[in-house]
């Protein structure tokens, strides 16, 4: 003879009661406090070797700047050592930050570029 065995039973879900009206909880609803996301700073720095026209280009391709705004810049890195290019939400100043370094890293020239808490 074949040993049959039967699987177990299925429990039954409980009984549902008819709600009747008594006892009803309302949630009421808070206002979810959101803070503005952190913003950075994408700095350039200044060395001795990168030329002034490809701080310019690099200014104008990467952050928008007109010609003269760009100058401005590439002029205030070149005097003072660093030089604010943009300011950012932290995913879009790494991106940045990155782009400028390969731009350089290809054109052979040391540029550094960071990014700091604004």
């Amino acid at each position: 003879m074949a040993d049959e065995r039967k699987p177990p039973p299925t429990p039954k879900p409980p009984a549902v009661k008819p709600d009747d009206g008594q006892g009803a909880v309302v949630a009421e609803r808070q206002a979810a406090k959101v803070e503005p996301p952190r913003m950075y700073q994408v700095v350039l720095l200044n060395d001795d070797y990168t030329p002034m026209e490809f701080v310019v280009m690099v200014l104008q391709e990467y952050f928008q700047r007109d010609i003269e705004t760009a100058t401005q810049i590439m002029l205030k890195i070149h005097h003072e050592g660093r030089g604010v290019c943009g300011v950012y939400t932290k995913d879009v100043a790494s991106t940045k930050v990155e782009s400028v370094l390969a731009a350089a890293k290809r054109s052979g020239h040391p540029l550094q570029c960071t990014m700091e808490a604004a």
